[in-house]
């Protein structure tokens, strides 16, 4: 179910109608199901459990009875008179079996801008599903230029590896590394059983391994895989994450966990024991992963960010499935003025001094 519209508007330009809701699951999935570009920070699920319920409103623009174009906000209010929104790989505007939407896409930032920024004063973040090899990259950062906003964070956009998916399997195959290749055929002859489905025991079995890697590494890291746990409980069947798990016997050697959301699948955790690394179950789990994701139609998958300076190890593992590198166009930001968005900044600063101090 919906409540009323918090706001609604008609564009006088081109005539679309556009309403700030408190969308449920059933009402928000259905929506992002209709759009290639939707994805997995896009759900509820992720949203709700990221970041609370209560601070998600939903932006759906329509032509008529069909939306255009969608957007999970993410509202932080900071004091009585201002705060936060956040679209993380938003807005949606590409719907399933049709071109990218230049003019949705200019419509639901300036939507989101006339709401959060001129009548409510806060700042506005938007991380658009756009790469820069993508066809609408360039079309995409003329609007946000076009519409004054500002990019922020370059050095830290999001990099990964895109493996296409359109081509028939043998051929996705042939586009591997050789080398990898090999260790993927290494890996079939080492009878492994492979487990997949999205089962919350599935999951469990998952988390064990993660922890016993994490201790066995020894690294920190922001990932909380005990939420992700808590988002699969929450997101409808179409939208559960796929657990794939790698056994000799009783003895687990690797897991992964993907996402299908939209057109293009994303790994979003993994984990590889002891046994794993001499079997090389992650290459098989891998394999399976790409198999699952084009019978469920994506045209890509993300291979969850590479880092070559930082984690050379797992950039040239993920080097090696035949996928393209990628950058993100990176997160923009507009403000009622500069010295609020500044502000802002400096305020996350000393937040994230005091993180660090607390640590210590």
């Amino acid at each position: 179910m919906s409540v009323p519209a918090l706001s609604k508007h008609v564009s006088s330009r081109t005539g679309l109608h556009s309403s700030f809701q408190r969308l449920e699951p059933k009402v928000w999935s259905p929506l992002l199901a209709e759009f290639a570009d939707g994805n997995f920070y896009q759900t509820w699920a992720y949203g709700a459990v990221s970041w609370g319920r209560n601070n998600l409103l939903h932006l759906v623009i329509r032509n008529g009875q069909q939306s255009r174009a969608i957007a999970q906000v993410r509202t932080i209010r900071l004091g009585r008179f201002w705060g936060v929104a956040y679209v993380r790989w938003g807005p949606c505007v590409q719907r399933r079996g049709e071109a990218w939407d230049a003019v949705a896409f200019r419509e639901a930032l300036a939507t989101l801008a006339a709401e959060f920024v001129q009548r409510r004063r806060w700042v506005l973040r938007v991380i658009p599903n756009v790469f820069w090899e993508d066809p609408a990259a360039g079309e995409a950062a003329h609007v946000f230029q076009d519409l004054h906003f500002n990019a922020v964070g370059v050095k830290a956009v999001y990099r990964t590896a895109r493996v296409d998916l359109t081509p028939p399997l043998e051929v996705v195959r042939k586009r591997l590394d050789g080398k990898w290749r090999n260790q993927l055929n290494a890996a079939q002859r080492n009878a492994l059983q492979v487990v997949e489905g999205d089962a919350t025991d599935l999951f469990d079995r998952f988390i064990q391994l993660y922890d016993s890697m994490m201790e066995r590494k020894r690294f920190e890291t922001t990932v909380d895989v005990r939420q992700f746990a808590r988002m699969q409980e929450q997101l409808l069947p179409t939208e559960k994450m796929r657990i794939a798990l790698a056994t000799r016997g009783d003895e687990l050697h690797a897991g992964v966990v993907v996402t299908g959301v939209g057109e293009t699948g994303i790994y979003l955790l993994g984990a590889t024991g002891e046994a794993g690394l001499k079997s090389k179950a992650s290459y098989l789990l891998q394999w399976r992963m790409i198999e699952f994701l084009k019978a469920q139609g994506c045209h890509f998958y993300d291979l969850g960010g590479i880092n070559p300076e930082g984690n050379p190890g797992v950039y040239h593992f993920k080097s090696g499935m035949g996928g393209q590198e990628v950058r993100q166009l990176g997160r923009y930001e507009l403000a009622a003025s500069e010295a609020r968005r500044r502000l802002l900044h400096w305020a996350e600063s000393l937040q994230r001094l005091l993180r660090r101090w607390r640590k210590r």
